[in-house]
């Protein structure tokens, strides 16, 4: 199946006015500037990790795919060495596949593997066809995907995990098997009635209703609610009770210019700016973990500590953010 491919990319052409809005150069010197860090990242996770990883595989494939295609200076040898760890992470997984067992990590490790793997233009094959029907068969007497974990703000979220199972079915999914087809349409409903509790939960709603092309009054009431919440720094947080932090913005932003409803303009370059003015000098954006750790620590390269997963996947999100706001051609 050819994998899905989300509505043409909005863009937000940021200019230099009165204000102190963003530049467009400062925009691209941005992303140049955290690119290195997570080639980094990733390349170092893959060292010292033989599976595959939602925070330093998954999200950076994405982050440097749409960079490489965006003429940023990168690593080809790098992102390609990525897609390949990823892929046969999932290829050890087959048989499993196969039975419906999975692997570790379940749903959000193969959900997120198979996003990966299709921004990355991956070709599908019987992994990727096993994988998508795992995910369809799995929970199927759901109307949505649930699965536990202690590492917000990601794990144990029921929007986001069934927006990365829906996704894989979607892109690597038989469009003939009624089964499957039916599942997209129920979790479709789903999320049209469910009401998100915090930032990550609108975050992939929105994500779920574009995906399963839900009615544009829906998509439209689920962005405004999303730039609602903005707060008056530009930027957004992950729960109400929480400041700005780079996690929630990049989603954020990537998000309501991914769906196809026209954000508000001066929301998008608000938030463009709070990235921009809260990016570290080092250029990678940092956010402080609320997850509970369980596995043995290592270092991947990237920066921030026992902070670095959480950050490589939120510098991850502020990349394909700013991305989304430059022209489809960039000025040389």
């Amino acid at each position: 199946m050819k994998p899905f491919l989300l509505p043409a990319l909005l863009t937000i052409t940021i200019t230099s006015v009165q204000g102190g809005e963003p530049n467009r150069t400062a925009v691209r010197d941005a992303i140049q500037r955290c690119l290195p860090w997570l080639e980094k990242g990733a390349a170092g996770s893959t060292e010292h990790n033989k599976c595959f990883t939602c925070h330093n595989h998954g999200l950076p494939i994405m982050a440097l795919h749409e960079a490489q295609n965006r003429e940023f200076e990168m690593s080809r040898e790098v992102l390609a060495a990525q897609i390949t760890h990823t892929s046969k992470h999932l290829d050890r997984g087959l048989e499993n596949y196969r039975k419906g067992k999975g692997q570790g990590g379940r749903i959000l490790t193969a959900g997120y593997a198979l996003w990966a793997l299709s921004t990355a233009n991956h070709k599908p094959n019987e992994t990727t066809a096993a994988v998508a029907a795992y995910l369809a068969g799995d929970q199927e007497q759901r109307d949505h995907w649930i699965q536990a974990g202690r590492r917000p703000p990601t794990d144990g979220k029921e929007f986001t995990t069934s927006y990365v199972a829906l996704r894989g079915i979607v892109d690597f999914g038989d469009p003939d098997d009624e089964r499957q087809q039916a599942r997209i349409q129920k979790v479709r409903q789903w999320a049209i009635n469910a009401r998100p509790l915090d930032t990550e939960d609108s975050v992939f709603r929105l994500r779920i209703l574009s995906l399963t092309k839900a009615k544009a009054d829906v998509l439209k009431d689920s962005v405004e609610q999303l730039v609602s919440e903005q707060r008056e720094d530009g930027g957004w947080a992950q729960k109400t009770d929480m400041e700005s932090d780079p996690y929630a913005t990049g989603t954020v932003l990537a998000t309501i210019m991914d769906c196809g409803v026209a954000p508000e303009k001066t929301a998008v370059r608000n938030g463009v700016s709070w990235l921009l003015a809260n990016q570290r000098d080092d250029g990678t954006w940092y956010v402080k973990t609320r997850a509970k750790g369980f596995q043995p620590y290592y270092e991947s390269g990237f920066p921030h500590g026992k902070d670095q997963f959480i950050s490589i996947a939120a510098s991850s999100w502020a990349v394909r953010a700013l991305i989304r706001t430059l022209p489809t051609t960039l000025d040389k």
